[in-house]
């Protein structure tokens, strides 16, 4: 080789590689599924592992005693801001909530707050256990998946609706106004009704007409009747000068 690669011209024997690598076929290794001899099927049989029955029957022994866990101070702080907001505020809307960004987070938080709106995030180990000690049992039900609190200490329905009408992502469930819990379709129709003071009117108004109708009737029957005793005295006074006094003759023009 050497003798052949002097007779090459020196820029041929410059192109050549100084080492050369040759990879040989290798056979590929492949392991074929077997199945497990017989003797040995029956030896796993024979010697797998019984855990031994008890002595006595579950369904005789007792219930467990499940060891109360300690709430820690947090626990109790979110329990109390609970607590605080369904005794502090009128209106106490429960809201199911979806994931949406947090710019319409923000968004749907300022829209509210200009209502005197607040929007309070809470969980469900949270609510649950002050609600089921409460008056407010009722509205467990609710509290299932995801839910948001809308509180406020002036029930500002109509103002709610109107801004969770733009947020879909915020679905109304139901809601406790004035300790009495709505429903959606109670909490819309209470929206539809007239403004407290105008509604006080018209009820001061039908208080007021009811003993005046009561007093007209009661002054009929006795009103009726001097107006007939007063007809009466006047066709009486019209008859005796009548007939004392005789209209004259008409005179004939012929």
């Amino acid at each position: 080789k050497m003798a052949a690669l002097s007779g090459l011209t020196p820029w041929r024997r410059g192109w050549l590689p100084a080492l050369q690598l040759v990879r040989r076929g290798s056979k590929a290794v492949t392991r074929h599924w077997k199945a497990m001899h017989f003797q040995r099927q029956k030896l796993m049989a024979v010697t797998e592992y019984l855990a031994p029955r008890p002595a006595v029957p579950p369904r005789c022994l007792g219930p467990r005693r499940e060891t109360p866990q300690e709430d820690n101070g947090y626990a109790r702080l979110l329990r109390r801001q609970v607590e605080e907001a369904f005794r502090d505020n009128r209106m106490i809307a429960i809201c199911q909530y979806n994931s949406m960004p947090d710019e319409d987070v923000v968004l749907m938080r300022h829209y509210l707050r200009k209502h005197n709106i607040q929007v309070k995030f809470v969980l469900n180990e949270i609510v649950r256990p002050v609600l089921s000690q409460s008056k407010y049992k009722n509205l467990l039900p609710l509290f299932v998946a995801r839910n948001i609190l809308l509180v406020s200490p002036e029930a500002k329905v109509r103002e709610m609706l109107r801004v969770l009408k733009g947020v879909p992502q915020v679905n109304l469930l139901g809601a406790c106004i004035d300790d009495t819990i709505l429903s959606r379709q109670g909490v819309e129709n209470f929206a539809k009704l007239p403004p407290l003071e105008a509604a006080q009117g018209q009820t001061v108004g039908a208080l007021a007409l009811l003993p005046s109708q009561t007093s007209s009737l009661l002054q009929r029957g006795s009103a009726h009747l001097t107006a007939l005793l007063d007809q009466h005295i006047r066709q009486l006074q019209t008859g005796e000068t009548g007939s004392a006094a005789e209209p004259p003759p008409a005179q004939s023009s012929g």
